[in-house]
């Protein structure tokens, strides 16, 4: 295991770096939006330019990397990025920041996905847990301190876009020093989204809920602190402990999904995050650490959702359906991260700042309503029919879905094979 770690250090590395980059610059623009006066449905707007950015390079990557391979992917992309970064301030403009913001989702997917395709060859059946396991961990402590960059002092307001692109230049550093060879990408399975749907609902429909309420709060949030009339100090502090709540969380809510119903997991952890959410808006300006906290608690309830969802439909496929449907599980993610940001935009530009947590009340009790529904319509399956979960992130790609599957296969075959030589 110790010299697994070894050999896939810098990519681990990158990852982090990433997520730091990705956590400073997601809540970056929402602020400067906000200081350049743009409306609420507009910054919104400019914040899905990302999450489209997401969508599209899961379709072009996997074919760019098989055409010239993975290093001259991930130089140009983190080239391209880095630039894209730095551009963003020089016009103040909604199209151009748009346009900026969908090139740097196209991007920090394709560096993803090249990422995600080198664990997946240095990692092994043995290990690919724990590596997962670290990715998430990484992932959410470098989106946290991300967000605690936007403390750093810029009157010049280009001195943390400049942060931003250094970090995600110094991401190809740990890259070049990888002794993993390049993996060979395979070609893609084939599933269709209603044979996920009809083995398992809950799971596509969560997948897209979930898409809408994380990437709600990852672009919007730092913007709603903003408009409920918190100092910048206190909107860094609330953008970065929420992804870190969910180090603490992941656990025990790993824990229990292996024992009871997910979907029974899917419907509790849906209506308190609702309810948090609820209570958040009766908040006043001054009570600017309760909200910090209550902000906290939403995101250790609801950010393994995702996981959650994605565990569901793994339940209810066989291997090699698990394995197809892990593209389509994050299409439909992406399909709802698209339009999360917008909508949330659309409720703060009619209700201010109460219209953020109204969007995430409504979003999460929804899916908490028909999770309750769905337990109704099946029987619960036996925690012995079940692999355990695994950690997944909002930036996951079709690879980590899939690598998710093989590892939710793999204990699933374990715990069958013992209780047969229990028998």
């Amino acid at each position: 295991m110790i010299s697994g770690l070894r050999k896939i250090w810098p990519l681990l590395a990158a990852i982090l770096l990433m997520s730091v980059g990705n956590g400073l610059q997601g809540s970056l623009v929402g602020v400067q939006a906000a200081i350049a006066n743009f409306s609420s449905t507009t910054t919104g707007i400019i914040a899905s330019g990302f999450s489209l950015g997401l969508f599209i390079s899961a379709i072009v990557t996997p074919n760019a990397v098989r055409s010239v391979g993975h290093i001259r992917v991930f130089a140009a992309y983190a080239s391209v990025l880095s630039t894209a970064v730095l551009l963003i301030p020089v016009y103040v403009d909604p199209v151009w920041w748009f346009i900026m913001r969908l090139l740097i989702g196209i991007c920090a997917a394709g560096l993803a996905i090249v990422i995600e395709t080198w664990l997946n060859e240095g990692s092994s059946n043995d290990d690919r847990g724990m590596i997962l396991s670290l990715y998430m961990l990484l992932y959410y402590t470098g989106a946290g301190l991300g967000s605690l960059a936007l403390l750093i002092n810029d009157p010049s307001g280009f001195v943390r876009f400049i942060v931003v692109s250094a970090v995600m230049s110094l991401s190809l550093v740990p890259i070049a020093l990888t002794r993993v060879r390049a993996p060979v990408l395979g070609a893609p399975r084939r599933i269709s989204i209603r044979e996920i749907y009809v083995a398992s609902p809950l799971a596509v429909v969560a997948a897209v809920v979930n898409g809408l309420g994380q990437s709600a709060f990852f672009n919007l949030g730092a913007v709603f602190g903003v408009m409920h009339g918190m100092s910048l100090p206190y909107v860094s502090l609330m953008m970065a402990v929420a992804p870190m709540a969910v180090l603490l969380s992941q656990m025990p809510v790993g824990w229990l999904s292996d024992r009871y119903d997910r979907r029974f997991m899917i419907a509790v952890l849906s209506a308190v995050a609702a309810g948090v959410a609820a209570i958040t808006v009766f908040v006043p300006s001054t009570q600017a650490f309760f909200m910090i906290g209550l902000v906290a608690l939403f995101g250790g309830i609801s950010m393994p959702l995702y996981s959650l969802a994605i565990a569901h439909a793994n339940d209810h496929l066989s291997k090699d359906q698990m394995l197809a449907a892990g593209s389509k599980l994050v299409l439909l993610y992406g399909i709802g991260a698209i339009a999360g940001p917008s909508i949330v935009g659309g409720f703060m530009q009619m209700f201010g700042a109460a219209g953020f947590m109204m969007f995430l009340t409504a979003t999460y009790g929804l899916l908490g309503i028909y999770a309750f529904y769905r337990m109704t319509q099946s029987q619960v399956r036996s925690p012995e029919t079940t692999g355990d979960l695994v950690p997944v992130t909002p930036m996951a790609t079709a690879l980590t879905a899939e690598l998710v599957a093989e590892e939710m296969a793999g204990h699933d075959s374990k715990a069958t094979g013992q209780s047969e030589m229990r028998r």
